[in-house]
């Protein structure tokens, strides 16, 4: 038989669905795949569900209906004072990792370098790597994941095409600070490259932190694609529903890439996005603040027991420092054996780098509902 793709023949299945069937053959507590464990707003889903039976379930355009592409653009305008015209500069897809892919097919070519900054997502490389370009890596370490600027400029090249740049960070739940950004952005404009912003969780930030995109500084307006998330931002992660906003010469021939991909997204979920986008204040105020209460109660019991936290600036992920509760074991034999003994999934840290990351840190999602993260306290405070 022919010989199949290397980028893919042989690669581990994700570390978020082998934790996953785990935490189900042992009835764990699932607190490693990232979704809440309740549904978002129900008038939002009643949107979806009227639609799927009174309006057209056929094709819808192929950039996506515009009822979706207008509320990205207020949206936009709303929150960060950006004026996108929903005609020409929104695209919506079947969920964020197929905009990226998207990204990375119409974008690179091979040999292009793209700058990725570690731990990073897991779909980041594979992505890249088909598309023939070479990631170069720019290590953040726990706990604090600060941004060190000799290392990212030894990153850029000659050959640099592209930063991917996830903000907020899964899995570090870091928020990149103004002077990171701008000293990004200042690189991206010299040597320039494109900026591919993967910002799923920009509406959830903590502690008063306000999400900047790297699109809103200077010189980036016309090199930056962003990428949102309903899945995140309307915690219906099940949809799938994610759009990208770019300057036309650079949404053209993303939206070529996603003819070829999945073509359309179903009406009726983009319907209902458009409405839960257009939601008041108060409900974005309300998503931040719930889960920044999660974020508390949950490293509380967490450093009670015994765990070492990391600051979790945005997200809804925690990393944790196993460190003397691990056995001298690494992170992936600690999460097996947390999932078995103590029926509490997690997942390992070193699973979001490409080679020899820390093996002492572990992942926790706390966007669950309270009696769910005090179980998990109190399974992981018994067990040793």
């Amino acid at each position: 038989m022919a010989a199949t793709n290397p980028i893919y023949t042989g690669l581990p299945t994700t570390i978020f669905e082998v934790m996953s069937r785990l935490a189900r053959e042992h009835d764990a507590i699932n607190l490693g795949q990232g979704f809440p464990d309740t549904d978002g707003p129900e008038a939002v889903r009643r949107v979806a569900a009227e639609a799927l039976l009174n309006r057209s379930n056929q094709y819808p355009p192929m950039l996506g209906v515009p009822e979706l592409r207008q509320a990205v653009t207020a949206a936009d305008k709303r929150f960060y004072g950006l004026d996108v015209d929903w005609q020409t500069e929104v695209l919506v897809t079947s969920g964020a990792t197929e905009a990226l892919s998207d990204c990375m097919a119409a974008l690179l070519e091979p040999g292009d370098e793209v700058v990725v900054f570690e731990p990073l997502y897991d779909c980041y490389l594979p992505l890249i790597r088909c598309a023939g370009a070479v990631p170069r890596f720019v290590r953040l370490e726990p706990p604090h994941w600060y941004l060190d600027e000799a290392a990212l400029r030894a990153a850029f090249s000659a050959r640099t095409k592209a930063v991917l740049l996830n903000n907020p960070l899964n899995p570090a739940a870091k928020v990149f600070a103004k002077a990171e950004l701008e000293l990004l952005a200042s690189l991206i404009v010299q040597h320039d490259a494109i900026a591919i912003c993967d910002e799923v969780y920009e509406h959830i930030v903590f502690d008063g932190r306000a999400h900047l995109p790297l699109v809103t500084l200077p010189g980036m307006r016309g090199r930056t694609v962003r990428i949102g998330s309903a899945g995140k931002t309307l915690s219906l992660t099940g949809w799938k529903v994610g759009y990208a906003t770019a300057a036309p010469a650079l949404l053209d021939p993303i939206a070529k890439a996603h003819q070829f991909t999945t073509f359309t997204t179903p009406p009726n979920l983009q319907y209902a996005v458009a409405q839960g986008l257009a939601q008041d204040d108060s409900y974005y105020g309300e998503l931040a603040g719930s889960l920044q209460a999660k974020r508390d109660r949950f490293a509380a019991g967490l450093e009670r027991i015994g765990f070492q936290t990391a600051p979790a600036e945005g997200t809804y992920f925690i990393v944790a420092d196993i460190g003397v509760r691990s056995s001298g074991e690494d992170d992936f034999a600690y999460c097996r054996r947390m999932t078995q003994e103590a029926r509490v999934a997690a997942v390992p840290l070193s699973a979001f780098y490409a080679s020899n990351g820390p093996t002492n840190f572990i992942r926790f999602c706390f966007a669950k509902r309270d009696d769910v993260l005090d179980e998990a306290i109190a399974r992981l405070a018994v067990w040793r």
